[in-house]
């Protein structure tokens, strides 16, 4: 089935086809398959037929334009199918028990079809470009910064120049002092993986040496041929065994700064620095194809450790077949989106496969990612021939290499990986750790003591198990923070966000906040959009904190483009929230930017951008609910032109006549409040709101009630309660905020996206500039928890800022015992919430209270309360507290004494 064979199978033709060369019959009696899997087997035979057809097809356009007398080593398309069909299903494959050795037991199913193979398995062998593709980017990445001696300053490479910083494509002549990268391909049969590679990087002169190893002479000769047409004087094709193929026996190799493995813990070894000019190894490692088929993958996966330079990439494609029982309780696989495959589609592919040699028992890749670290996987289908399972990883040497030894400066930059802030202070050991995980948190502790973090608890427990460290730590930038995605406080949201957009007014927060150079920041993610607008204003640190992975994914997509893309890419996808080549900026210049987790969870939503029938961003996430209801309901009414209309005229005295006269009678009605609005269903599932703030609105309307000059004698009802705030929040909005040319917030609802006019102020050129510049990031860091266990892991006195938005409205109100006693999870909040922030340091909230009950919790626990916007001001109901208005209240609360001042005073 595979590229190549960089080894042969015990007997067989090494499964270089996903159809076994058995007849039907016999298959079927061996297997012993249920009458579940033959009904897969007959639904697997209609797929293989449009295999037929669509390689037939692929091949009659490479040749129909060849000359009809054409010679035995440039076959027909027909001839060609021909003969691939004669191979794998007819032919007698001779083992190397028969004829003598292994090489011969590959020629014998090879030597017929070389001249044919890359033309018979463009449909079969999917995501071998995706693979190339993701090893470019991460290349060039390394190379633009210099990392592990590669490219960089002053080696001759031209660099595209963006906002002072490069990017793009990199080509030259790499004459300096700095080296050109490594390739070596395991496994690469015919060189199309070599040949493919061009289509990223220029192969003459982005790479040293690349090195095709491969067993089979056929296939090797017909790479030569390939090579020698292409004219890439520095492509080596090598025909041996993998497991016998040493670098050093073709490269000029420094033993004493090789450093490749196990037994080389220096500090050079770890980080993967070398002298310039010198290699210590490859620098990337590939095998398409190939894994699946080795019957001894075990040595040829330790050979391949040896043989990969310390800083450098190994990236596997392959099949595989695998339940969520193998994988789900590691945490270093590095995400398990689309991992699992159903029981029947298992069970069933790897009995099909295994008829032809080709191993899909899950040990294959497991062993891998045990033997190396994660950096990217993607689990996906080729959907042309049944649904055919196949992976793709990007990895990297295990380290560290030793647990009896951690230098200082390894310890360091664990800390600068793995913790949240660098006066950061968690617990180092756990009641339920093990001896040994303990015996290397106390060393650690004596070597830096202010290393706690739940991040590098995970990481001392896998090194003390001799485990690879979480995906999380191989990543090219330190923004996420690593977390259990498998935790139900996590899965709870079934990986979809809810906002695509933030709903707080990013101008108001500058203005109360006035952030500066030594300022740190605590805020909830949401969107990312406010995250951004305060690294604009360049803090010493900003933490981004949301429960929801997917949220902070988003965040992560928005930091990945700014740090990678020019701005018209970045306006397409966030200002218009739809790019036709999206997944190709994603795979190619995104990926070595994204945590792992997150770029597969782009890789699996990309058509949010790439649809060309769909809305775009945003109309994704929970609140399209909401933005689907309205455009629903101005339809239904009839007045989308009004709508238009709207958001066209020039003036705001406009805007108000269009929204009393069409709009507002159409939206804010009783039955439509009654049916939709005021449920419980829709205040959740579209906008968001939980029992407990609803709850405030109630309250709230109550209280209006009775202060009323004509109290109602009945309490009010929730619809009337919903209709009210509504109103409130609309009006004031509609009356005094032109949307067009001032209130993104409403304009992206109405329009589904911005316009070059209104726009959040992040996706402005000038905050691209800000944005895009070296080293704008290096303070963020993304926490994917909750706020209070983020705030327990901060030395106190380090937090200057913190900003909860309404998330204090989500507390239950303390029963009256909790209030005697001093308890509850609101005042426990708070209280982590006053050791955080140092004296003086502030907090910003938004509340649908006027009065929100909580408030007095704050001033309990040492807090001034100041508030600095409220919709009941005593003016009548037409006050804004910002372009949003969603809240009726807007609070600082300033920290005043410390918590011990407090109990002395008490």
């Amino acid at each position: 089935m595979g590229e190549d064979s960089a080894m042969t199978s015990h007997g067989g033709h090494m499964g270089n086809i996903s159809l076994p060369s058995l007849s039907v019959t016999r298959t079927l009696a061996d297997l012993n398959f249920n009458t579940t899997t033959t009904k897969s087997i007959f639904i697997t035979g209609l797929a293989v037929l449009a295999f037929f057809v669509t390689t037939s097809n692929y091949s009659r356009k490479t040749t129909k334009n060849e000359d009809d007398n054409e010679d035995d080593s440039n076959p027909s398309s027909l001839k060609s199918l021909l003969l691939f069909c004669y191979s794998c299903f007819i032919k007698p494959h001779a083992t190397a028990g028969t004829t003598g050795t292994q090489q011969d037991a590959l020629e014998s199913f090879y030597g017929s079809q070389a001249d044919i193979y890359d033309a018979t398995r463009g449909t079969l062998l999917k995501g071998r470009e995706d693979m190339l593709a993701l090893v470019a980017s991460q290349l060039r990445y390394k190379v633009e910064a210099g990392l592990g001696g590669l490219g960089g300053a002053g080696d001759g490479l031209e660099k595209r120049q963006r906002n002072g910083k490069t990017c793009g494509t990199v080509t030259g002549t790499g004459t300096g002092t700095r080296r050109k990268p490594i390739w070596v391909d395991v496994g690469g049969g015919t060189g199309w993986n070599i040949e493919a590679m061009a289509k990223f990087v220029d192969i003459s002169e982005f790479f040293k040496t690349v090195y095709l190893v491969d067993f089979s002479p056929s296939l090797c000769e017909v790479a030569r041929k390939r090579f020698a047409r292409l004219g890439w004087e520095n492509v080596r094709v090598i025909c041996t065994d993998a497991r016998r193929f040493r670098l050093e026996d073709y490269e000029d190799i420094d033993e004493g700064e090789s450093g490749s493995g196990p037994s080389s813990p220096s500090l050079s070894s770890w980080w993967g620095e070398t002298k310039p000019g010198r290699h210590a190894g490859a620098e990337l490692i590939t095998m398409s194809y190939s894994l699946s088929m080795m019957p001894d993958y075990f040595s040829i996966i330790d050979s391949l450790e040896s043989l990969l330079a310390p800083h450098g990439l190994i990236a596997v494609v392959d099949f595989y077949a695998q339940s969520k029982v193998d994988f789900t309780f590691r945490n270093y696989t590095g995400g398990l989106v689309n991992r699992h495959v159903g029981y029947f589609r298992r069970n069933f592919w790897r009995s099909w496969f295994d008829a032809d040699r080709v191993s899909l028992e899950p040990a294959r890749r497991d062993y891998l990612e045990y033997r190396f670290g994660t950096v990217l996987t993607v689990n996906a289908r080729n959907s042309t021939l049944g649904a055919i399972p196949y992976y793709i990883w990007l990895g990297c040497l295990k380290k560290p290499f030793s647990t009896s030894s951690l230098p200082h400066e390894i310890v360091e930059h664990i800390d600068a990986i793995a913790t949240e802030s660098p006066r950061s202070s968690p617990r180092l050991v756990g009641k339920h750790s093990s001896s040994a995980t303990n015996a290397l948190a106390f060393a650690v502790g004596r070597t830096a003591p202010e290393m706690r973090s739940k991040a590098f608890n995970t990481a001392i427990e896998n090194i003390s198990a001799n485990l690879p460290l979480p995906s999380f730590f191989y990543q090219n930038h330190h923004w996420r923070i690593y977390y259990d995605d498998q935790l139900p406080k996590h899965t709870q949201f079934n990986d979809e966000y809810i906002y695509a957009f933030t709903w707080e007014d990013s101008r108001v927060d500058r203005e109360l906040l006035n952030l500066g150079p030594d300022d740190v920041v605590l805020a909830i993610t949401s969107a990312g959009d406010n995250i951004l607008s305060y690294l604009m204003q360049s803090p010493a640190r900003v933490h981004a904190i949301d429960l929801n992975p997917a949220q902070n994914h988003l965040l992560e997509l928005k930091v990945a483009s700014f740090t990678a893309l020019d701005y018209p890419d970045v306006w397409k996808i966030f200002g218009e929230g739809k790019h036709p080549d999206f997944r190709s900026l994603l795979i190619s210049k995104l990926s070595p930017h994204l945590s792992g987790r997150a770029f597969q969870y782009w890789l699996s939503n990309a058509h949010i951008f790439t649809n060309p029938t769909g809305r775009g961003l945003y109309d994704t996430g929970g609140s399209r609910y909401a933005i689907r209801f309205f455009r629903w309901i101005s339809t239904l009414f009839f007045c989308r032109s009004a709508v238009r209309r709207l958001l066209s005229t020039p003036t705001l005295e406009g805007q108000r006549s269009i929204y009393h006269t069409k709009i507002r009678p159409c939206l804010l009605n009783r039955f439509v409040n009654g049916l939709v609005l005021s449920s419980d269903a829709f205040l959740w599932s579209a906008l968001g709101v939980p029992k407990n703030q609803v709850a405030m609105i109630e309250a709230d309307y109550h209280r209006r009630s009775i202060s009323s000059t004509t109290p109602s004698k009945e309490k009010p009802s929730r619809a009337e309660a919903i209709l009210h705030y509504t109103t409130s929040t609309l009006d004031p909005v509609l009356s005094t905020s032109h949307l067009a040319s001032d209130n993104p917030y409403y304009l992206v609802c109405l329009l589904g996206q911005y316009t070059r006019q209104c726009h959040p102020d992040y996706l402005s050129p000038a905050a691209h500039s800000i944005l895009s510049a070296p080293g704008a990031f290096d303070g963020l860091r993304i926490h994917t928890d909750e706020i209070q266990e983020v705030l327990a892991r901060f030395q106190p006195g380090t937090l200057t800022v913190a900003v909860v938005m309404d998330s204090m409205d989500w507390f239950d109100p303390p029963s009256p015992e909790e209030e005697k006693e001093g308890r509850g999870k609101a005042r426990e909040q708070v209280r982590r919430l006053n050791r955080a922030l140092k004296v003086g340091g502030k907090v910003l909230l938004r509340s649908a209270g006027v009065e929100p009950w909580y408030v007095r919790v704050f001033v309990e626990e040492g807090f001034g309360a100041r508030r600095v916007g409220c919709r009941e001001s005593g003016r009548g109901d037409q006050e804004c507290i910002d372009r949003v208005n969603m809240y009726a209240s807007c609070w600082i609360l300033e920290k005043i004494k410390d918590l011990e001042e407090l109990v002395d005073s008490a």
